[in-house]
């Protein structure tokens, strides 16, 4: 069973607004750099063991990668950690940069 959930942009940007979800970044650390969503962390192995051990497992977590493909396993992953609201960015930072006119 999936304990997940895929969103849009839009639906990423409301979530955003209306929530204020923890952002993880899990592309490589030279194009987090480069640019990202305001707010996300970037997640590499310490932190990710980190937040799966200590976080609040009540606040909710908005995922992305590069396309939306790793986002879904690392999702998968702290929804299986008994994490109640993951959510994964469907077409991932490349969507978000296309819908917000970024350069990168």
């Amino acid at each position: 069973m999936k304990n997940f959930k895929t969103v849009s942009v839009a639906e990423s940007e409301q979530l955003i607004a209306a929530q204020q979800p923890m952002i993880l970044d899990c592309r490589d650390l030279k194009d987090y750099r480069a640019g990202h969503i305001e707010n996300a962390m970037h997640v590499h192995e310490q932190l990710r063991d980190s937040l799966l051990r200590k976080a609040d497992k009540t606040k909710p977590l908005l995922i992305y990668c590069y396309y939306g493909h790793a986002s879904e396993h690392l999702a998968e992953m702290f929804g299986d950690f008994g994490f109640q609201a993951v959510y994964s960015l469907a077409g991932g930072y490349a969507d978000w940069k296309e819908q917000h006119k970024l350069e990168r």
